[in-house]
């Protein structure tokens, strides 16, 4: 199965494609895309938007993760970041693609091992995950982390929600010879 991870920005939005067999991840592709920061807001949104609805075609991502905003000193770029998050959150979700959504420190946490690492450990804690991503940087690196991380807490829920389900079989057979 394949996912996406999104990290979020007006001027530089990274993004990082991974395939997950079980808990074995594979790098297949990262990138980022760039606003023209000469262009108004509603266009650059715009931008925003078909340049990761193009990549969502390429990629064919099942399931799609956004880190959360952060609050910001600036409180207009705290907003311009929030509009371009909202864009990047409906590009997944019009194409029917379930879109979950991390903070930056459990993000870390998950990549890392502690959720106030630096960018650099993050980058260098990525390449060392996905060897055939090769030196990845900045926005792309923190896509694929947001991956990495949610392949991580997607797989933790799908064994958890396992052994509920065995775990209630068990008990409806308890149930069902009790009788």
């Amino acid at each position: 199965m394949r996912l996406i991870g999104i990290d979020p920005g007006l001027q530089r939005t990274g993004w990082g494609v991974l395939s997950v067999d079980g808990s074995r991840l594979s790098h297949v592709g990262h990138g980022v895309i760039v606003s023209d920061a000469k262009l108004p807001l509603a266009e650059r949104l715009r931008q925003l938007y078909q340049a990761l609805t193009e990549v969502l075609v390429q990629w064919q991502p099942a399931e799609a993760a956004v880190e959360e905003t952060f609050v910001n000193k600036n409180p207009t770029s705290t907003l311009k970041l929030g509009q371009a998050r909202g864009v990047l959150l409906l590009a997944p979700a019009m194409a029917g693609i379930p879109v979950s959504e991390y903070t930056p420190n459990l993000i870390k946490k998950s990549v890392v091992g502690t959720g106030h690492a630096q960018k650099a450990q993050v980058a260098m804690m990525v390449t060392t995950l996905l060897p055939a991503a090769g030196a990845v940087k900045d926005d792309a690196a923190d896509a694929l982390a947001v991956a990495i991380c949610h392949a991580h807490l997607r797989r933790s829920q799908q064994i958890i929600a396992q052994a509920d389900r065995k775990a209630d079989q068990k008990s409806g057979q308890i149930r069902g010879t009790a009788r």
